[in-house]
């Protein structure tokens, strides 16, 4: 056979070693709907732990609300459980329709198009719309789906260091030869927290005639002051290009995505992006859990209200603690450690004290950058916050890493 035991050892090596470094991923089984409280079976065949959840995407508590699972119960009872095609094929319904006319108004674009998720809709859209006479420049920290589906196009591509306008500015000078720039960032950045300066890119863009591409999945529903995202946060909707977000973290937890913005941006994307053409639709019991979803956002700013006010809580309670926190105002709080072991250990005790909280290191964030990335939840309540700030303190002490400086702890634990 082709799979020889050499070659099965040479991989066995490879995962042994990343145990013996330890930072092996191990997943836990959640045995409970996604909430703040969770029951979890780790390791393998332990006991079930009730654990409160700091590290979910869960932004707006909706993952299990009961009005979202009824939705997606008569959607599942009135349109079926998949339609088995794509969208151009036999794999359009009504409620597809609806809910690409619902996003279009919620974000204040022209139109609309809905993907399997966001890294279909970025894998597929730089390619549906620019060729090799064109440049993209995007952030350097941009999320890895974007990095996959810029590498699926033909058009140059570039760089600027994270959140510099003045070096954005020298890359748009640079190319001010090309047929089409697009500049690319995220809203907010999933690993640090922090967020893009639309305005300042707007207006930088505005200057070299460049469009402007923001993923916005970790600001749909929650970011601004009715949700609508960074672009509202940053005073500029309705001149953002082209926004993708997904349905899979904040507006209900499921799966699936979508490409927002310029109508014949969109229309391009109908016609040319492959994850579109080849993928199969969003199931019918997503779509009408995600409609349901945006009627509540319409309705009321209550749950972002409450986490903004959780989030401040959170970050104050981390910060007069001890902890090193990334700068940021939004619902993504990373605890940085530094070491990528330490962050496995801190991880691991936390889960001890019964918080659900999982370290990141390199590849998932640049070597030496090893953190605990915490998010919070309109599903937490103070009582969640108190009880996972005193465990967090607790493992701190025992690791004396509060109040120490990033250098302090890179002596005594590495990088």
């Amino acid at each position: 056979m082709s799979y020889s035991d050499a070659i099965r050892n040479i991989y066995q090596e490879q995962l042994k070693d990343i145990e013996t470094a330890g930072v092996f991923k191990q997943e836990r089984f959640i045995h409970s709907a996604q909430a703040a409280d969770i029951e979890v079976e780790y390791p393998t065949g332990a006991p079930l732990k009730k654990v409160i959840n700091m590290c979910a995407n869960n932004y707006l508590g909706l993952s299990s609300h009961p009005e979202v699972v009824k939705a997606a119960h008569e959607g599942l009872d009135s349109r079926g459980y998949g339609m088995s095609s794509v969208r151009f094929i036999c794999g359009t319904q009504d409620i597809h329709d609806q809910l690409e006319k619902k996003v279009t108004e919620f974000l204040g674009t022209e139109d609309t198009i809905l993907f399997p998720s966001c890294m279909d809709a970025n894998a597929g859209v730089f390619e549906a719309i620019l060729n090799k006479d064109d440049v993209m420049i995007s952030d350097r920290l941009v999320h890895a789906s974007i990095i996959d589906g810029i590498r699926l196009c033909s058009a140059m591509h570039d760089t600027f260091k994270h959140s510099n306008m003045a070096h954005l500015e020298k890359k748009l000078q640079l190319h001010a030869d090309k047929r089409f720039k697009v500049v690319i960032t995220d809203g907010v950045f999933s690993m640090d927290g922090d967020t893009a300066k639309l305005d300042e890119m707007v207006e930088l863009c505005a200057k070299y005639d460049a469009m402007v591409f923001v993923d916005d999945s970790h600001s749909s529903g929650f970011i601004g002051k009715t949700g609508r995202g960074t672009h509202e946060k940053c005073g500029v909707m309705g001149k953002i290009d082209i926004i993708t977000t997904t349905f899979g973290k904040a507006l209900g937890g499921a799966s699936g995505g979508c490409v927002s913005g310029r109508r014949e941006l969109v229309e391009m994307c109908r016609q040319k992006a492959r994850p579109y053409l080849f993928s199969n639709t969003i199931a019918p019991v997503v779509v009408s859990g995600v409609l349901k979803v945006l009627e509540i956002l319409s309705a009321s700013t209550e749950r972002r209200d409450k986490l903004e006010k959780n989030t401040e809580y959170w970050r104050k309670g981390l910060t007069e603690g001890g902890f090193i926190l990334k700068d940021g105002d939004t619902p993504i709080v990373p605890v940085m450690l530094f070491n990528a072991k330490l962050s496995q250990d801190i991880s691991r005790d936390l889960y001890d004290e019964g918080i659900y909280a999982i370290g990141f290191f390199f590849p998932v964030v640049p070597q030496g950058q090893a953190r605990i990335r915490t998010q919070i939840s309109a599903g937490h309540e103070i009582e969640h916050l108190d009880k996972a700030l005193a465990a967090f303190t607790k493992v701190g002490k025992k690791y004396d890493i509060l109040g120490k400086t990033k250098q302090e702890i890179i002596e005594k634990y590495g990088m």
